[in-house]
């Protein structure tokens, strides 16, 4: 086989890390780079990012294909379809402990349809790093240029 026609090893990792959370009860947790291609509530997007809880108690009908990642999600009550290209998911990991992988988010390609709003050309980076469960979300301290805290529950932190 042709390297230009391999398929991409992103899909298969995602589904690989899914599959380790899961069968080791962690919580496996999607952080997706939104853009127009992304079908999410936008209510739940921050800084043109949203992070979602992929577990199977979570979802339903979740299927994880090679260029889709599709689920019915509860958001504050309400079942929506959710419909996010594999090309934007930026990172998966277990939410108790951090350990996961991180990707780069590309313009994710549809041949049967156009995206009408135009997609920004640097999508962000994003690093798994640990932080201490003694640190609150409304800390004074600025988490993108802190380092990491010591043990404890896992966490994105922008990387420039």
């Amino acid at each position: 086989m042709l390297q230009d026609n391999l398929p991409q090893t992103k899909p298969y990792l995602i589904r690989a890390i899914h599959e380790w959370c899961s069968d080791n009860g962690f919580t496996p947790y999607l952080g997706v780079a939104v853009d127009a291609s992304v079908d999410v509530p936008m209510a739940y997007v921050t800084n043109n990012q949203i992070v979602l809880n992929i577990s199977y108690g979570a979802t339903d009908a979740l299927k994880m294909g090679n260029d889709l990642i599709t689920f019915k999600g509860r958001f504050n009550g309400q079942v929506k379809d959710l419909m996010i290209p594999v090309a934007r998911v930026v990172a998966i990991y277990a939410k108790e402990n951090g350990q996961g992988m991180a990707f780069e988010a590309t313009e994710a390609v549809f041949e049967s349809e156009t995206v009408a709003e135009e997609v920004p050309a640097a999508a962000p980076v994003i690093a798994l790093v640990k932080r201490d469960d003694a640190v609150s979300e409304e800390s004074s301290s600025d988490p993108e240029t802190d380092p990491p805290q010591g043990p404890g529950r896992g966490g994105l932190r922008r990387v420039k």
